[in-house]
């Protein structure tokens, strides 16, 4: 009989029971599919006495993660424990070190250490697998690193963190204020402990870093991600947006240009009708656009027990197979550095701004825009007040860069109020 591929499992949160219970549910068809009987020999978690909803009696225990990658009735480390330091790293090294493949759903882990943990598993002769780690349960990973490996991809997009997706589409069905939503969205275990990294795009751009890195061969740099969150967005944003025939997304978007890498996680109003705009609730989509294949859309669960311990098995599978890729989908060595793009590729803006209310103010906004050399394309004014006039205007194709030169002029007009939100239209 071949001999079973001994799993250790650290961290037995809700990805972590997710993959133990469909270990133990689904024995034979992992057996089937992987060509082996698929096991799990120990786990470790920070508590040994908690109440989980699975029995782990049957496994090895350790309390020390590092302990447990080293354990000699292990042959695949899962690391499942989170963060991009501490115990998670040192153990993932620490089977590496062992020469035991990884399969992990840390996007931080590989967001700031990416191209060590490559060229060192690499070195060791041993795979790292993270399906998991970015969209939950859309094969994502596999799909640019296998089936559109023929392609020159041209550009990656997507809504990759369910929970502003949440807020969003929430704040527009509702009708409720980003305050109220966000709220809502803590008191049903949504967001983060730290929330900034949901609503401050720092989840998201961990994802849209590792896929840029597979999708033009370049070293993980999350560093040069152009990160904003979605806290400015009010409830007028949505609703005007929704008048002009869009909606916000908290949208990530890399892509190889003349000037270098692009990688944008930001929000962007996007067509309603376009399959973006119509994503709702905690659902994930990545579109993924090859110069062969055109442009596939990927929709599905972006979080959860089942779908992102899915993800897991996968990789688990693919090991059992004997299936070996370099992490990034090429050799370590061969990532080039990534340049990042000083200047985005043009689009159109939404402008949102409130006036003082008297004769001249329109026309000095309107002269300040064309020495950013921006022009308009439409404009509404809604209800105002005696003394100040809310503004909606949308620009003709331009950069963030003539964007944030106009709203520095906006300040020496003497006519805006407060700070102007300033929204890019995404073209999908």
């Amino acid at each position: 009989m071949t001999d079973p591929l001994r799993l250790g499992i650290a961290g037995l949160g809700t990805v972590g029971i997710g993959t133990v219970k469909i270990v133990q549910r689904h024995a034979e068809m992992l057996a089937r599919r992987g060509g082996r009987p698929v096991v799990i020999s120990a786990v470790s978690a920070r508590s040994r006495s908690k109440n989980r909803d699975a029995d782990i009696s049957g496994y090895g225990w350790e309390d020390d993660p590092v302990a447990l990658a080293k354990r000699d009735d292990v042959d695949v480390f899962v690391e499942l424990m989170g963060g991009s330091d501490g115990p998670a790293k040192a153990a993932t090294e620490a089977a590496i070190a062992a020469g035991k493949p990884v399969v992990t759903a840390n996007k931080a882990l590989l967001a700031l250490h990416g191209q060590e943990l490559a060229e060192a598993a690499e070195a060791a002769g041993v795979s790292i697998r993270f399906e998991a780690a970015v969209a939950g349960g859309i094969p994502v990973i596999k799909a640019l690193t296998e089936g559109l490996a023929g392609n020159a991809i041209r550009r990656v997009m997507g809504v990759m963190n369910g929970t502003c997706n949440y807020i969003l589409t929430r704040m527009e069905d509702a009708g409720l204020p980003y305050e109220t939503v966000f709220e809502e969205a803590r008191a049903l275990g949504y967001l983060e402990a730290d929330p900034t990294l949901d609503v401050g795009g720092i989840d998201a751009g961990h994802k849209l870093a590792l896929l840029a890195a597979i999708a033009f061969g370049t070293r993980v740099a999350f560093d040069k991600v152009e990160l904003e969150g979605i806290e400015r967005i009010s409830i007028d944003d949505i609703r005007h947006a929704a008048d002009m025939g869009y909606r916000i997304k908290l949208l990530g978007v890399a892509q190889m240009t003349g000037r270098g890498l692009e990688q944008r996680m930001s929000p962007c109003l996007v067509p309603a009708d376009s399959p973006l705009g119509q994503l709702q609730g905690g659902t994930n989509m990545v579109v993924l656009e090859g110069d062969s294949v055109g442009q596939i859309v990927l929709r599905g669960a972006g979080a959860g027990e089942g779908p992102t311990a899915s993800a897991v098995m996968g990789d688990v599978i693919d090991i059992a197979r004997g299936c070996d890729l370099p992490i990034f989908g090429q050799l370590a060595a061969s990532l080039a550095e990534a340049v990042p793009a000083l200047v985005t590729a043009p689009a159109p803006y939404y402008l949102r701004m409130t006036l003082v209310d008297k004769p001249g103010a329109l026309a000095k906004v309107a002269t300040a825009l064309g020495d950013a050399g921006i022009s308009i394309d439409r404009m509404r004014q809604y209800g105002h007040s005696d003394t100040s006039a809310p503004v909606l205007i949308v620009t003709h194709r331009t950069t963030g860069a003539d964007i944030a030169h106009a709203i520095r002029r906006f300040e020496e007009t003497g006519v805006v109020l407060g700070a102007p939100v300033a929204i890019r239209i995404e073209e999908v």
